[in-house]
């Protein structure tokens, strides 16, 4: 299961339910029915005469290769095209060279090597505009604020040591994954049946989750730091610690340990991200090109989609669909358009398909 499914809804249903253990219930309901009603829904969907459920299944393929571009195109926004070319042709490389000696997932790769290029161009513009006698601002008047947020998010640490042993333990026990980087890898090395060869390959998925969450670090902490609100599965470390141990119990207190070090490192890292205000910048800068690339991603997916389900006469409604939603003034928004498009589109192919007037 992607955790998004279930964590995107229930972060809605926490925020609009003021009392804890009434959001509590409702989370919980919405587990039950997430989990007890995927069978239905996949059954209903594939039953269509058309099957738009298998061709929405495009709407992720380029998700992931376009999303591990996000630390290239902050270079971009923020340093200008010449270190950004610099970072496309280091990154470029790297992926070349896990594709041909490792078998670990190259976007990955990507988005580690693109986040220690972001970081090092970063220190250095730093390190230039000080020797140039460039003062940086003066955060002195902010540490008292990332103090007091920090401690309140270690107030709540014991909840948080909880979500990260039920991830942990659920991430072991073979039905939950962290992300795309690892949900298709992972599900692949399940069904490998030589036990030697299945823990292999869930070690490649785990390096692969780790590598990318390192290159998460500095967004999500400086995040936390200025919001005071902690992520739901923490700084992502909680679904290695899953995937790589023996079993769920153990699982559960490792990544419960898990998010307690990372709180308790918080504010160190915020501390050294202090000292680098470029570092600081760059996490503007990534959620812009995040946004910007899963727009740029969903679009594409969107059209790989509705090409398989219709051909041409698919594409032409997701377009008039898709620009119908632009000239209204995106009463949908842009980046989930595309996908409500060819949600859309599959509905009205299957209705003019029942009507004859369209065939497979």
């Amino acid at each position: 299961m992607n955790p998004w499914l279930l964590f995107l809804p229930t972060d809605i249903i926490g925020v609009m339910i003021a009392n804890r253990w009434l959001a509590a219930a409702a989370g919980g309901l919405w587990g039950i029915l997430v989990v007890t009603s995927l069978s239905a829904v996949n059954a209903v969907l594939t039953g269509l005469p058309v099957d738009a459920l298998g061709a929405l299944g495009e709407l992720g393929t380029p998700v992931i290769t376009a999303f591990a571009l996000f630390p290239l195109l902050a270079i971009f926004n923020q340093f200008g095209w010449k270190a950004g070319a610099v970072a496309a042709a280091v990154i470029l490389m790297s992926r070349l060279l896990t594709m041909k000696f490792t078998g670990i997932y190259p976007e990955s790769i990507q988005i580690f090597v693109g986040m220690v290029m972001l970081v090092g161009t970063a220190i250095y513009n730093d390190v230039q505009n000080k020797k140039a006698g460039v003062a940086p601002p003066d955060m002195s008047g902010m540490h008292s604020l990332f103090d007091e947020r920090t401690k309140r998010i270690m107030k709540h640490v014991p909840f948080l040591a909880v979500t990260g042993a039920l991830i942990a333990a659920v991430s072991n026990a073979g039905f939950f994954a962290g992300s795309e980087v690892s949900i298709y890898s992972l599900a692949d090395a399940y069904k490998i049946e030589d036990p030697v060869a299945q823990e292999a390959a869930i070690k490649q998925v785990a390096l692969s989750e780790l590598m990318r969450g390192l290159g998460f670090i500095p967004l999500i902490a400086t995040t936390a730091l200025a919001t005071g609100v902690y992520g739901v599965v923490g700084m992502t470390f909680v679904f290695v610690v899953g995937y790589l141990s023996p079993n769920v119990s153990v699982a559960a207190v490792l990544g419960a340990l898990t998010i307690c070090v990372e709180v308790f490192l918080l504010r160190r890292i915020g501390r050294f991200l202090e000292q680098f205000p470029s570092i600081r910048n760059a996490s503007d800068n990534i959620r812009d090109a995040m946004n910007t690339l899963m727009e740029f991603a969903l679009l594409i997916g969107g059209v790989l989609a509705v090409m398989k389900m219709g051909g041409t006469t698919g594409l032409t409604i997701f377009a008039m669909l898709f620009f119908l939603n632009e000239v209204m003034g995106r009463p949908v928004l842009k980046i989930a358009a595309p996908a409500v498009a060819a949600i859309v589109t599959g509905v009205v192919l299957n209705i003019f398909y029942i009507l004859g007037l369209f065939a497979i």
